[in-house]
């Protein structure tokens, strides 16, 4: 029996790959959503009421947790993740049971340079520094963890992202896409499903508990080249592009909290923004999936799902 705190796009990956492979998931939320599978049980759990998640970890393989912040912003990030990740690692140490956490890209100190599972992670400051202060008290606590980063999502359930609902939508209307930065810079993008096979493959290997490892993440290309993607696995003809530059976005900052959110991380998009998972994808046995594969499934996802209207 697994737990999975969190019913987002990780979340129900994780949970739906470990039910298909015949094993028990609970997934704690405070609603009580999750996949629909008979060998999901659906819990209503708050993980930061240490009583209540005792008692759902009890008897657990592995802790995958895959709860973020309520709003994309470091204040709602230092109030909320830290805590929480706190009670879910002294619960897995109470347990004697590893805790697997999706991570960012945000910590890395030297982004210019092509990311590996070998470099500083040391930024500071906004939403940057909470990612390097959990990675930090991760590898204080007792308890046992691997933390899996990965690239910008994309992939099935994926919705509030750069490769979501801003792009996939307009692409299938035949609309002009715009993205932030820079349509042609190269930027790392990973398949949610294949960061959820990563997380799930780390769970099992005690020889890689305490360390961070990258999930496996095709090559770098740009926004405009996934975008291409998408059109290709729909049959439909290359979309039109367009960026909003750089000044537009943190000019908006000035007057909207949340664009001040989204100017914080512009550099990940005006710069190439690299990651290299090679050393990961060796250590666990696994390759990404292939881009057109990935795109299909995305692009039959948001047609099925979302209807794409």
């Amino acid at each position: 029996m697994y737990v999975v705190t969190g019913a987002g796009p990780v979340g129900s990956a994780i949970a739906e790959q470990l039910a298909d492979q015949g094993h028990e998931v609970r997934v704690l939320t405070r609603s009580g959503s999750g996949p629909d599978h008979a060998l999901i049980q659906r819990m209503r759990v708050d993980v930061s009421d240490p009583s209540r998640l005792t008692e759902a970890v009890r008897g657990a393989e592995a802790i995958f947790h895959c709860i973020h912040g309520s709003k994309y912003s470091a204040s709602a990030w230092e109030a909320e993740l830290p805590h929480a990740e706190q009670v879910v690692m002294d619960a897995a140490a109470a347990a004697g049971v590893v805790v697997v956490f999706p991570e960012s890209l945000y910590s890395y100190s030297e982004p210019d340079r092509d990311m590996t599972e070998a470099g500083a992670r040391e930024a500071s400051g906004g939403k940057r520094g909470i990612r390097t202060q959990l990675l930090k008290a991760r590898e204080a606590h007792a308890a046992k963890t691997v933390s899996v980063v990965a690239g910008d999502f994309f992939g099935p359930r994926v919705r509030m992202a750069h490769a979501g609902e801003r792009m996939v939508p307009l692409v299938l209307k035949g609309k002009t896409v715009q993205v932030v930065g820079s349509a042609d810079q190269l930027h790392s993008f990973t398949y949610v499903p294949d960061l959820a096979a990563a997380m799930i493959a780390a769970a099992r290997r005690p020889d890689l508990w305490n360390s961070v490892l990258h999930a496996p993440t095709n090559p770098a290309l740009t926004q405009r080249g996934l975008a291409t993607a998408y059109a290709t696995a729909a049959g439909l003809p290359a979309p039109k592009v367009t960026a909003i530059p750089g000044w537009v976005v943190r000019g908006a900052g000035l007057v909207s909290k949340d664009m001040r959110e989204v100017a914080e991380m512009l550099y990940q998009f005006e710069r190439p923004f690299v990651m290299d998972s090679a050393e990961s994808q060796r250590l666990l046995g696994l390759e990404p999936t292939p881009l057109p594969e990935a795109a299909a499934a995305t692009v039959q996802w948001w047609k099925h799902t979302v209807a794409a209207v």
